[in-house]
């Protein structure tokens, strides 16, 4: 090999593991892509181009700590949303406007940003969270058409969305999301799932609008249970993974919504009456903390994106 092109080789193998130390990766797990840097010295690194920075998406890996976090911030998305539409009696419509504009500047950063952040991926979930809890309500309740037909309309906007994007891009798992075009169908369903995971729990806790009138405690239950079937699937059968990762993603919302009604709602309806903001502030501060100091690392991708 010429000099110049070890030379570029040699620099190349100090991008490949700047970009994993980047991306979250601990020393022995950058030692495992080795493979990477030994080919670097068999490539014409002058016409070969290697888009390392391609290799990653923008989007957490579905670990634990993703699921832990992902519930608090369920939960957090039914206290703030009820604290800004009751507490503070600004209405559905306004409550949704306010966290739809929330949701459309964050979601927007997230969608140009080059690189997995943490911090603003979370922001995100919240937004959508938050808008899905005051637009579900807004369907239920403000346009009367009850807990069933809403759950209905939302289950057909998430599938239609789940098709499309498939049909689209050819995949809705998240190795494959690695363009714009692929983030805006994945933010379009966690919007859709978000907001269906909030009529889905107020359908099951209530007893008015046509709800089963589970309560509260017995809902919280019912889609914890749900969760631990997703989760034994997962370990102990060969069901498509992307399938049990929207499945999960879906149930974990209306978890997080029986949670963070008992949480507030009155006592004469089965809640703890607790503050709505003191309750968001909390579950506010545990998010800040578990993203700032658990481990996350992105997914990565299965394909280069277009």
């Amino acid at each position: 090999m010429p000099e110049n092109s070890r030379q570029s080789a040699q620099a190349l193998h100090y991008e490949v593991h700047s970009h994993l130390r980047d991306a979250g990766l601990s020393r022995a797990a950058r030692l495992t892509h080795g493979y990477l840097v030994r080919r670097c010295y068999d490539l014409d690194v002058t016409t070969t181009p290697i888009p390392i920075r391609e290799r990653w998406g923008k989007v957490p890996e579905a670990t634990l700590v993703f699921w832990v976090i992902k519930i608090f911030a369920t939960t957090l998305g039914e206290t703030g949303g009820d604290a800004v539409t009751m507490s503070l009696n600004l209405g559905y419509a306004v409550g949704t406007a306010i966290f739809a504009a929330l949701f459309i500047v964050t979601v927007t950063a997230q969608i140009r940003a080059q690189t997995f952040h943490r911090a603003l991926f979370w922001t995100v979930i919240v937004a959508t969270t938050t808008v899905g809890t005051t637009l579900a309500d807004l369907v239920d309740r403000s346009l009367g058409i009850g807990y069933v037909g809403g759950s209905l309309l939302l289950i057909g906007l998430l599938l239609a969305t789940l098709a499309l994007w498939y049909r689209t891009c050819g995949s809705v798992a998240l190795s494959s999301i690695g363009s714009p075009r692929e983030e805006v169908f994945y933010w379009a369903t966690i919007l859709f799932s978000q907001t269906l995971g909030t009529a889905l729990g107020d359908w099951t806790a209530d007893s008015d609008g046509g709800g089963l009138g589970l309560g509260y405690e017995k809902g919280a239950l019912l889609f914890a249970a749900g969760l631990a079937l997703v989760a034994a699937a997962y370990y102990f059968t060969k069901l498509s993974r992307t399938a049990l990762f929207w499945a999960a993603f879906v149930l974990t919302r209306p978890l997080g919504a029986t949670v963070g009604d008992l949480l507030d709602k009155p006592r004469e309806s089965g809640g703890f009456e607790l503050s709505r903001y003191t309750a968001s502030a909390v579950l506010a501060g545990v998010i800040i903390l578990a993203v700032a100091f658990l481990p996350q690392r992105p997914e990565p991708l299965r394909v280069q994106p277009d």
